[in-house]
């Protein structure tokens, strides 16, 4: 009897344990997000100092969530991304100030660095409709932030007969950070590419 009382004791309190380190055990980690966070404003060698550029980027990855209904129901991309970019230039020598505002498409990331595309919803310059690229790179050891802009120094297709014109943005398309951040900075928060999703 006292041996079945002993082996009922020691069940239980084996049990308790059990549950207790069941119960303590961290939940599964949520999958991490690729984003970009910030604004400042930047240093381009192509104005006069008297120019004020600022850019603000709030983006997020929502992967899979720009469906193409015309290709047979392809879910979309693994870059598909929402947030908002908005673009501030004041150019005093001009005394005119042009002002964007644009919604995030796209967004992909590599280490430190992101690539954010986003079509214009409003701006005081006629570029409604127009995709945007913005890339980031979130500066370290000390160093700078930079952000560079898909117009400007780049995105030009050159004719045969030598005339120029700029193509249309593609999703996640921008150059190099080619400028620095002179004040305020940026927040990258790189993630892998997720896994494709599973078809019902």
């Amino acid at each position: 009897m006292k041996n079945r009382k002993r082996a009922l004791v020691l069940a239980g309190t084996a049990a308790a344990l059990a549950a207790t380190l069941i119960a303590a055990a961290p939940a599964p980690a949520a999958p991490k997000v690729a984003a970009v966070h910030g604004g400042g404003t930047i240093r381009y060698p192509y104005v006069p100092s008297s120019h004020d550029i600022r850019f603000t980027v709030d983006a997020e990855a929502a992967p899979w969530s720009r469906p193409f209904p015309a290709q047979g129901g392809e879910q979309g991309m693994p870059v598909d991304a929402r947030g908002k970019v908005t673009i501030y230039h004041a150019m005093p020598d001009e005394n005119v100030i042009a002002v964007g505002e644009a919604e995030v498409d796209c967004l992909v990331t590599g280490g430190r660095t992101a690539t954010v595309t986003a079509v214009v919803t409003s701006s005081n310059v006629g570029w409604e409709g127009k995709r945007i690229g913005i890339s980031v790179q979130d500066g370290e050891r000390g160093g700078p932030d930079r952000l560079g802009f898909s117009w400007g120094i780049a995105n030009v297709d050159v004719q045969p007969d030598g005339s120029v014109s700029e193509p249309r943005v593609g999703t996640c398309m921008a150059p190099a950070p080619f400028t620095e951040v002179t004040k305020g900075g940026f927040k990258v928060t790189p993630a892998p590419l997720p896994p494709r999703p599973s078809t019902p």
